[in-house]
């Protein structure tokens, strides 16, 4: 029996959508290489915004010698919250409203995130760039330890032996660092510990914070306007409790033009890195997180030491190297680990 017209017309269609099938590439595949495109740029943008925020502020505190640490963070925030808010009102973006039980959730981690920048503030006036880079692999320590414990995370021996190597580098460095800050050291620290609570808090609060907004998500610049908003109330109360009032009125570079431009610019690298680290965070992990940062100490750590001419020997100049070399030795290990996790 002949077919009609009709069933030759439709065999010819579905011929054609074969053909158009197999252009196409599955579903499956565009997400792969979405999410590692996404990987990769949020986190050459996290590098860059990071590196350029530290030797800002390195620059603010020590050859400015701006005794108010506070004060400047508090600014970064507000230039952040402004420029978002703006950006809001003009329709360029997109944030999601602040109510009291988003606020509620989200206020733990913030108070952390206060504590995380001013930490490095006050660490950052008395250490050098390069001594600060190494012992912030101690973060790294703690982040894998705080996963284990907290999500359950096994780590490989290669892992392992990486966050010891960088112990060991933390404290040779401490050692034969000649211009070594029991202060300092004490405040880094402290950063250290608060670092990786932010970035073991906050996976998990962006999460719970979804499922209490309007729409049920929540985007990167919805939670930058959350963070930075959030941390005036509280920065403007620090500023008073530590006495940076007097010092404010007092000091002359609030006269000089030049301090202004600087310290603007670091506000929008301030924003710059509170997006960039939201939206790396996002596209993988606290210990990727953490540990990206050991790869950008690297130019960061040579930077610091020329730019600020910071004294040093061969035996501590060693130490930094051996940190940085054991931060590039655990991205190998937790790239090679991460199919099996």
């Amino acid at each position: 029996m002949k077919p009609s017209s009709n069933d030759e017309q439709l065999d010819m269609e579905n011929g054609k959508l074969d053909k158009n099938r197999e252009k196409i590439p599955s579903s499956s595949s565009i997400r792969v290489v979405k999410v590692q495109n996404q990987a990769l740029l949020s986190g050459l943008a996290y590098c860059l915004s990071s590196c350029s925020m530290i030797l800002v502020n390195k620059f603010v505190l020590s050859s400015y010698d701006f005794n108010a640490g506070i004060s400047l963070m508090l600014y970064q925030n507000l230039i952040s919250v402004s420029i978002v808010s703006i950006l809001s009102l003009l329709g360029l973006i997109s944030t999601e409203p602040l109510t009291w039980i988003l606020i509620k959730v989200w206020l733990p981690v913030n108070f952390i995130f206060v504590g995380m920048l001013i930490t490095s503030m006050f660490s950052l006036k008395y250490i050098n760039v390069a001594m600060v880079t190494v012992l912030k692999n101690v973060t790294n320590v703690i982040t894998a330890l705080g996963e284990m414990y907290l999500f359950k995370k096994h780590h490989d021996s290669k892992i392992w032996t990486a966050l010891f190597l960088m112990i060991i580098s933390a404290i040779t460095g401490g050692i034969t660092d000649l211009a070594f800050n029991a202060t300092g050291y004490a405040w880094q620290t402290l950063n250290c510990f608060l670092t990786a609570s932010y970035s073991l808090t906050l996976r998990r609060v962006m999460d719970t914070a979804k499922q209490v907004t309007k729409s049920g998500n929540l985007n990167e610049f919805s939670m930058v306007l959350l963070n930075n908003a959030l941390s005036l109330p509280l920065g403007l109360f620090l500023v008073i409790v530590f006495n940076e009032v007097d010092y404010l009125l007092k000091t002359p570079l609030l006269r000089l033009p030049s301090f202004w431009m600087v310290i603007t610019f670091s506000g929008f690298l301030g924003l710059a890195i509170s997006f960039t680290s939201m939206w790396f965070l996002h596209q993988t992990g606290a210990t990727t997180y953490s540990l990206v940062g050991s790869l950008n100490k690297i130019p960061l750590s040579v930077a610091g030491i020329f730019l600020f001419k910071v004294p040093t020997s061969l035996e501590n100049s060693a130490s930094i190297f051996f940190g940085l070399l054991a931060g590039v030795f655990l991205a190998r290990a937790k790239i090679r680990e991460k199919p099996q996790s």
